[in-house]
């Protein structure tokens, strides 16, 4: 592999086996980002043009109807409700960021794929599948690394700096971006491994297939985040064998840890419950109550602060002192399946959820986003309400 680098830091060339790959470093929010790509594809230079996408994304991006087969019943019927409130978090904080240097999230890809067409030029997608990088990152990341990245991600609606357009230039930078990245690992490091590491990796085995193929491109233009550059680049040493790929894509199973916890949890409560028995009645309905009272009681104010249905404020408060001594069934779960039933989200609110993402305060308005804060917010009173509840009745026995 040989490689070198333009005047433009943001633009890597790479000679591979017979094909001359052309890395371009973009913002996804940027219209220099555009208009650099432009440049490039209308040069005429290149046979095959790569886009930072995975298959399932360059589809929703073309068509803009993602949200059209998105069957919310199943989606926490399967348990995939974190999953996509991430996904939801994530696509708020760019489209807000693309609000504030008006240009949509993602237009350099979609525009490139739009020259690629009518140029008739070849397209490939070289992203991991956004659904096998989330489960990735659910099961390889705590729960409180999950909360503190989506907290950070909220924290941006309310206490984000003003970004101006040379603000977003300045991060296509390559030493500011790997700094940045540098301090983002150190805070989050399986966030960083999972989100950037893997995938810089899986964008090289995927570039490195199309060259060793047999109808190889010549020049390989392929757009990237800019922040990918810095591990792609060196990657190409070395890219990742077949049998690296198909580990890269796999769902590793679920940690058991959470499920040991949370049994612990359970044994521990139940165990306290039998104290309090064996010492007096008295004193075990008196745990029993503390148990239901505080931990139904903050989950169920989590659905009232989202505005739940007030059936499902209340199923919140029966549902989590239950839920919280079964680890495999969440409240969140109860209550997110109950408010889908009970107030089914409208058409409109699907044609607004894009544009309402981006603005914290239309979660609340929105029907779709909403359920998802019910979700959220009921399944952190409920965790609240187990530590809360359980050092309390802890109190009670021994004292």
């Amino acid at each position: 592999m040989d490689a070198h680098t333009t005047d433009d830091e943001l633009i890597k060339t790479i000679t591979y086996k017979n094909s001359k790959i052309t890395l371009v470093g973009t913002a996804h929010v940027s219209q220099k980002s555009v208009d650099l790509v432009e440049n490039l594809i209308k040069t005429g230079e290149y046979d095959c043009i790569a886009v930072e996408l995975c298959e399932a994304r360059h589809q929703n991006m073309i068509k803009q109807s993602w949200w059209k087969n998105l069957d919310i019943y199943q989606v926490f019927r399967k348990k995939k409700a974190a999953l996509l409130l991430i996904n939801m978090a994530l696509s708020a904080y760019q489209k807000r960021l693309a609000d504030k240097v008006g240009i949509e999230p993602g237009k350099e890809m979609l525009r490139a794929v739009h020259l690629a067409d009518e140029n008739q030029i070849r397209l490939e997608v070289i992203d991991r599948n956004i659904t096998k990088t989330l489960q990735r990152l659910a099961s390889g990341v705590s729960f409180w690394q999950k909360l503190k990245l989506f907290s950070g991600l909220l924290a941006g609606f309310f206490v984000g700096e003003e970004i101006s357009e040379d603000k977003i230039e300045e991060l296509k930078e390559g030493d500011l971006l790997h700094s940045l990245m540098e301090e983002f690992g150190e805070a989050l490091p399986t966030v960083k491994h999972v989100l950037i590491d893997e995938r810089d990796q899986y964008m090289v085995g995927s570039l490195a297939r199309i060259a060793e193929s047999e109808d190889a491109p010549k020049n390989i233009l392929a757009m990237v985040g800019a922040g990918h550059l810095v591990g792609m680049v060196p990657a190409f040493d070395a890219p990742p064998d077949k049998i690296k790929m198909e580990a890269l894509d796999e769902t590793p199973p679920p940690t058991k840890v959470g499920q040991y916890i949370g049994w612990g949890i359970c044994a521990l409560v139940l165990a306290m419950f039998y104290v309090g028995f064996q010492r007096s009645p008295e004193l075990g309905w008196q745990v029993v109550g503390t148990w239901v009272f505080i931990n139904g009681g903050l989950s169920a104010l989590g659905a009232l602060i989202a505005l739940a249905h007030p059936l499902s404020i209340v199923t919140a408060f029966f549902a989590a002192p239950l839920t919280s001594l079964n680890p495999m069934i969440g409240a969140g779960m109860v209550v997110g399946l109950t408010e889908s039933f009970l107030r089914k989200p409208k058409v409109d609110d699907f044609e607004r959820l894009r544009d309402d993402l981006s603005h914290f305060g239309l979660w609340w308005k929105n029907g779709v986003a909403r359920l998802f804060l019910v979700f959220m917010f009921s399944s952190l009173g409920s965790a609240a309400g187990t530590y809360i509840a359980g050092a309390s009745i802890v109190h009670q026995i021994f004292n």
